[in-house]
């Protein structure tokens, strides 16, 4: 079974907006360039594709030695789904699909041995913050408020064998004030 992760990644300039009361422009830029190279560096040994739209964000994806799928004007959904059916044309089976605001990501290489999909909702269980699943699979990507809901509802539609993956690492992703406080405690 050949496994590669997908990570999507917003230009780092427009990344983070709901931080703006704790962190300036700059300061949430930086925040999620690191973020970012951290769950790439989370992935090894897997291969890594980032699917962006942003040059910013190209040259640091090859900068990390990941590849780059590039996808303008396609949003967040139509491009996770073009980067998973690019990386199956490519030969890959599964794909975890993991977003780049992770901070406490570990290995995410255990993610990829399940046959069905794994859904791993943030600590809120409201959003979903990795996705493991067949590159074959139809799965119709849903992100935003709600997504866990959606996508749990999404994998059983389908029919595929399902687990859900409640870890604290990657449950906490940073979009609100309160998570960094959240990360300061962990770490």
């Amino acid at each position: 079974m050949t496994v590669a992760v997908l990570i999507p990644v917003k230009a780092f300039a427009e990344a983070k907006h709901r931080l703006a009361p704790a962190l300036g422009a700059a300061e949430r830029a930086a925040l999620a360039r690191d973020m970012a190279t951290h769950v790439v560096q989370s992935s090894a040994p897997l291969p890594v594709a980032v699917v962006c739209d942003d040059s910013d964000v190209r040259d640091w994806a090859v900068s990390v030695g990941a590849e780059v799928i590039w996808r303008p004007g396609t949003g967040l959904n139509g491009a996770v789904r073009s980067g998973v059916d690019h990386l199956r044309d490519a030969g890959y089976n599964r794909v975890i699909v993991a977003h780049g605001d992770l901070p406490l990501a570990g290995p995410l290489i255990s993610l990829g041995d399940w046959p069905g999909i794994t859904l791993v909702p943030d600590r809120r269980e409201d959003g979903t913050n990795v996705i493991a699943l067949p590159s074959d699979c139809s799965f119709e990507f849903s992100y935003g408020r709600g997504s866990f809901a959606r996508h749990l509802a999404e994998a059983q539609r389908l029919g595929h064998s399902l687990r859900i993956l409640r870890d604290p690492a990657l449950g906490l992703d940073i979009d609100l004030p309160a998570d960094l406080n959240e990360l300061a405690v962990r770490a």
